[in-house]
Formats: C-alpha cells, structure tokens, sequence
C-alpha cells in the first residue's frame, strides 16, 4: 500500500511466529529503503496520548512571546539544543546551496540523565551530550518532551531490528551502535507567513538528513513536507493520524554502500490563497549512533561487483562538519532580535 506515493508499513509483520512472514516483511522493508527511503509506519507502539501532549505542549511554548523563548536560545551554533529562532538555520547549505534561512522556528533536547563516566563528559563527547534548556516560563515542555523521546527511543531501537533484518544481519547487529546514543528530538514550528518570503527561500530548505534516521511525527496543512525519491519529481508526504513517516538518513545510507537511499526532502510555501491556514508542526526524532561508532560499508551490502563507496568515518567525524554548515545566521543579529514579525 502507498499513500502519495510513499509505502506504507505495519510494524507488526515482523512480530509474526512464522519465520517465512518476517522474511516477507524484510524483503519488503529492504525494497523501500531502495526506492524511495521514505516510508509511513502503522503500529508503531507510541501512545496517542504521549503524542498530543507533546504536540500541545509545543504549541503553547512557541505562542510565547519571543523574549520568552530567547531566554532558552541555543548558546553555540554548533549545538542542537534549545531554541533555535528565525533566521539561525539553513539546512540547504548543508549541501552547499546558498538560501536564505528556513522559515521556521525550533526547539531541540537531547539525552538527558546520562552517566557521569567519562565517555560522555569527554572532549569527544561534544556537542553530542551539551546541556538541555528548559523554558521556566513554560514548565510543562520538559516532562512532555521526555515522556516522548523515551518512546522514540524505543521505537527507533525496535526499528533497528526490522532494518538489520531487511539487510541480512542478526537483529542485534546495531544494538551496540545505539547504546549509548546522541539522538536527538525536535519541535519544527512553521508559522503561517504574512507575506511574500524572500527569493529562493523555503520553510526548510532541501536537504538530507545526516543522522542513521529521523522519526517524523507530520502535521496536515498547507506547505508540507515534500520527498523527491530517485528518478523522480516532488511528491508531497502523507500526514496520516496515528502514523510516523521514517526516512534513512545519510549514516545508514553510507553504512549500506548506497544500498539504501537518504532521500533529499524539503517543506515548502504554502500558495497565497493558503497561508492563513498553513501553520505546522512536526516534531522530529532524529536516530544519531554512539558518537565513536565506525561508519564502514556492512559486509552484506558489498561484494566483487560493488566494492565500498566511502572510506570509513566515524558519526562524530560525519555529522559535527555537516551540520555546522547549516547553523548560524545567514548576517549577525542581536540577541534579542527577531528577523521576522512572525516569530514572537
């Protein structure tokens, strides 16, 4: 089954007691992460109810007043933690593109009671385990947004399973990969524009995503989420109730030799006619391995006819280099500026 042309999938086949039913939906999940790296997930075990708390709780966090989330803004461009206001995120430049920034607004965590072990109070160990921000003006948003990412988390283990399956490994094959994550959640605030945007300007620019895989909870409304599969044109991503959207990201896509694809995708502008009624928010977890963990081609993904593309890196070589590209204002701003009338 598809929705707009993106599969959609049910968790449960690979719970079934028929060995030859798993190895069905292994073939399958194998086939989408080929064609188009983008999929939709039925029973994927995360409540309603942990859901729209978190998606109310947002919400009222971003209808605060801009002094109020400015008190919480990220303190170092090269951390995903806090918020993160107009005008300080540029995903296309990730890839080398230069735009104005995304139309949007953030509100990023991390892993939060972690050890105090070495291994993540290391130098190494930066940004991946910074400090999380929590808005005292809005008490509710830390209880509601670590209730979801200790369910993202296990899904996203659960989903680590299927995908070792799909690719011939033993179940537990990325287990000791994610054991000690940086993974991250994100609240993407998309306010309806007032205005024409700037040329070339998209409320998130094209790009791919850098982690192993994002978990993206989707939100109906005008100037959504858009895929662009290979050999294919723009598609527009369902946003189907009770369902994620889960995409390979560039970790695993390197990790599979190109195996499996990380789809470039974008959210677009909503048409004039639309825009007071194009407010969005999606809230995005963001699967990143154990920062020391090697990125080298898996054995079942090379042979004599497709020896390996990349040269082994590690997650905190790839991503730390990537996603500096993107962070940080387009020009300097003060700290307490706001680029755009929509925000704040």
């Amino acid at each position: 089954m598809t929705t707009n042309g993106i599969p959609v999938f049910d968790l449960r086949r690979f719970e079934s007691a028929d060995p030859a039913a798993v190895a069905g939906a292994a073939r399958e999940l194998d086939g989408i992460c080929r064609e188009t790296g983008f999929l939709v997930i039925r029973n994927h075990g995360v409540g309603e109810g942990v859901q729209r708390a978190l998606h109310d709780a947002a919400r009222s966090f971003f209808d605060l007043p801009l002094d109020a989330k400015m008190t919480v803004r990220r303190p170092h461009h090269d951390q995903n933690r806090g918020y993160i206001p107009y005008g300080e995120e540029t995903l296309a430049r990730m890839h080398g593109a230069d735009t104005p920034p995304d139309f949007k607004e953030v509100f990023a965590i991390g892993p939060f009671d972690r050890p105090d072990d070495r291994y993540h109070s290391h130098e190494l160990s930066y940004p991946n385990f910074a400090p999380n921000l929590w808005p005292g003006a809005f008490p509710a948003l830390e209880p509601a947004m670590k209730i979801y990412f200790l369910a993202l988390e296990d899904l996203s283990r659960r989903l680590a399973r299927c995908m070792a399956l799909a690719l011939g490994l033993p179940a537990d094959w990325f287990a000791d990969k994610l054991d000690r994550h940086a993974s991250q959640l994100r609240l993407l605030h998309y306010p309806a524009p007032s205005h024409e945007l700037e040329p070339g300007q998209l409320r998130c620019g094209v790009h791919t995503d850098l982690g192993m895989m994002t978990i993206l909870r989707n939100e109906a409304a005008a100037g959504g989420l858009q895929v662009r599969p290979r050999g294919r044109d723009w598609i527009d991503a369902p946003a189907i109730e009770d369902t994620f959207i889960v995409n390979i990201g560039d970790l695993l896509m390197r990790w599979t030799n190109d195996r499996w694809v990380s789809t470039p995708h974008r959210v677009a502008v909503p048409e004039a006619d639309a825009r007071s009624r194009s407010r969005r928010l999606s809230i995005g977890y963001f699967t990143r391995p154990n920062y020391d963990a090697s990125i080298a081609c898996i054995e079942t993904c090379t042979d004599p006819a497709h020896p390996a593309r990349y040269a082994p890196t590690t997650v905190k070589v790839y991503n730390d280099r990537r996603f500096a590209r993107g962070a940080g204002p387009r020009r300097a701003a003060g700290a307490g500026e706001s680029a755009n009338p929509n925000f704040g």
